[in-house]
């Protein structure tokens, strides 16, 4: 009984290990939550889905077309991502006007911020 007893907390702390590390951004090792780390996967789905034709793979680096995203504005991408327009005031990283629209988008709007942001 002691070593079933024994492999079952073994196993609960093998799992615990394990899955805390689930909730940790590999690059920047914050803690998410559980509802964190949905929205970050979420809009890392979007982001690979539909930004990096034109951005780069990593949000940090500029694109063949389209500029450096990391660290966006939720006003921002709202504007940018839905209407194609920029904030008041806001200058562009590049002086093209060749992104789409994404109206399609706009239930994906929190969760691309918080990937780009985090």
């Amino acid at each position: 009984m002691k070593k079933v007893k024994l492999a079952w907390i073994f196993i609960q702390a093998f799992l615990f290990v394990g899955l805390s590390g689930c909730l940790k951004d590999p690059m920047t090792e914050k803690a998410f939550t559980p509802q964190q780390v949905k929205l970050y996967n979420k809009g890392r789905g979007v982001y690979n889905s539909v930004c990096i034709t034109c951005h780069n793979i990593k949000p940090k680096l500029p694109g063949a077309i389209g500029p450096d995203v990391y660290g966006s504005s939720l006003e921002l991408l709202s504007l940018k991502v839905l209407k194609g327009t920029y904030p008041k005031g806001y200058k562009p990283k590049r002086p093209s006007q060749n992104m789409p629209v994404f109206e399609d988008q706009k239930d994906d709007i929190e969760a691309l911020h918080f990937y780009l942001n985090n």
